[in-house]
């Protein structure tokens, strides 16, 4: 068997392969930019609220957290 017929059609489904990613990352997000997604981690997080739970001490007791 000839290598290059073969090389020719490895290729082919890489190539065919990338093209079919490219298009449907595409179509989640259609109005994106590599600079908007950079700076996604940045983002505000929603504010998480505190309870009483939250504040106990690690010995168990409800005391002021000690810093």
């Amino acid at each position: 068997m000839s290598v290059i017929p073969l090389t020719l059609t490895i290729s082919l489904c890489l190539v065919f392969t990338f093209v079919l990613f490219f298009i449907r990352e595409q179509a989640r997000h259609p109005f994106s930019s590599s600079e908007r997604e950079s700076l996604l981690p940045l983002a505000d997080e929603t504010p998480r609220t505190v309870t009483f739970a939250d504040r106990r001490q690690p010995d168990g007791s409800d005391g002021p957290l000690a810093g």
